[in-house]
């Protein structure tokens, strides 16, 4: 991973969860990111633990805001004068039930989040840098979008939505920007806790590696797709599961 050497990053929904887990992997192997979340004071904590202002960025603010990407993308430049990476992690799920009891303004909103958000990022990316330098962006989508996902279905819609979002950028952009995405399963974080709360090990049964995952298994596979040893992969989603997608299971 030396290629990652003072490249800089974007990761949305970092302060936590995945996204600080994708940002921490990114400045271990020697990479500059910033980091987005909605509320300042995690994000700033999350910053600090990344190592301080030397080598991250935080900008507060909803990844769907179209005056927040402006901002995190021109301070970006600002501060670290580059974009080679972004990072689309950040999703909501504020529903729970059957697909077709969901409020269709609910469901507008998982979509404005999911997956409009990422492509108003993608856009915001490429005129700023990566357009004429080159680059590459990871999607963060879900198994929730490769087979049904009861209780979660629109969830499950939005990340189907941008795994085929995927590989359209990822044609349009070729050859100077590749675009790939990661699939994970269950991964213990504050997001996934409904889905497996109280029931850790029952839901782990189920998953060939006999555990869930955590954000540095995730992280692992998005900073591979980053980097140059990916560099012939494109349009291709990396499914990050514990193998729990071989057969039944949660």
């Amino acid at each position: 991973m030396d290629a990652l050497t003072d490249r800089v990053a974007i990761v949305t929904g970092a302060s936590r969860g995945i996204g600080f887990g994708v940002a921490q992997t990114l400045v271990d192997a020697g990479a500059k990111v910033v980091i987005t979340a909605r509320k300042p004071d995690p994000l700033a904590e999350a910053v600090a633990q990344l190592g301080g202002e030397s080598v991250a960025l935080g900008v507060p603010g909803k990844a769907d805001d179209a005056d927040h990407q402006d901002e995190a993308v021109a301070r970006t430049l600002e501060t670290f004068g580059r974009i080679d990476f972004l990072v689309n992690n950040t999703g909501i799920n504020p529903v729970y039930g059957p697909i077709l009891d969901v409020d269709t303004d609910a469901a507008a909103k998982i979509f404005g989040v999911n997956v409009l958000s990422p492509l108003a990022w993608t856009r915001k990316v490429r005129d700023a840098w990566m357009g004429e330098h080159g680059g590459a962006i990871v999607n963060v989508s879900s198994i929730a979008g490769l087979r049904t996902s009861p209780g979660i279905g629109m969830y499950g819609v939005s990340k189907a939505a941008l795994i085929r979002l995927t590989t359209e950028l990822a044609h349009e952009l070729a050859p100077s920007i590749r675009v790939n995405a990661v699939a994970p399963a269950v991964v213990k974080t504050t997001f996934a806790t409904a889905l497996y709360a109280d029931r850790e090990e029952e839901v782990a049964s189920a998953y060939p590696m006999q555990r869930l995952g955590v954000p540095s298994d995730v992280a692992g596979a998005v900073t591979f797709l980053l980097s140059e040893q990916a560099g012939w992969i494109t349009g291709q989603t990396l499914v990050v599961d514990g193998g729990v997608t071989l057969g039944g299971g949660l």
